[in-house]
């Protein structure tokens, strides 16, 4: 969780636009040291089964990285009339929803992360429809998802 200032620094950088956005994911797959980090699931075919025991290799695979900005999230929760525990709750399943793959730059694509972000949302107990539904493109069409900038990598 970082302030506007910090988000809008990482936006700047990693995507060359201005300002602060919700959320920003980055995923460890990608960007200058995506190849040199192994995944779990290649460290445990790396050592076999009996090695490894109790180390991170049994665990998942890193996904990647999260940033959401407390004061983007606070802002738009007052204006949707939403608890801010269920707009940061959103943010970071849809955050992470970006680290596995979803992405929401056209309305098919939109359509399913969007379910998808409600059905781990009511899964969790979070009603989250309104804020879900309130996720959409700004003026001009690009969507906020953590997208590099061009020739840029994610994480870069």
């Amino acid at each position: 969780m970082v302030d506007d200032a910090a988000m809008a620094a990482l936006n700047r950088a990693y995507r060359r636009v201005a300002g602060p956005t919700d959320v920003l994911a980055f995923p460890m797959t990608e960007g200058r040291f995506g190849k040199a980090w192994p995944s779990s699931r290649a460290l445990r075919q790396a050592q076999g089964p009996e090695q490894g025991r109790g180390t991170q290799a049994e665990g998942p695979d890193l996904l990647g990285d999260v940033v959401i900005s407390a004061e983007t999230a606070r802002r738009q929760a007052r204006v949707r009339k939403a608890d801010v525990r269920a707009e940061l709750a959103l943010l970071l399943v849809h955050g992470i929803l970006h680290l596995v793959g979803y992405d929401h730059g056209t309305a098919e694509e939109r359509r399913r992360m969007w379910h998808k972000q409600r059905t781990i949302l009511a899964a969790c107990g979070i009603q989250a429809s309104a804020a879900v539904r309130a996720i959409r493109a700004p003026a001009g069409g690009r969507p906020r998802a953590a997208r590099p900038a061009p020739g840029r990598r994610r994480g870069e």
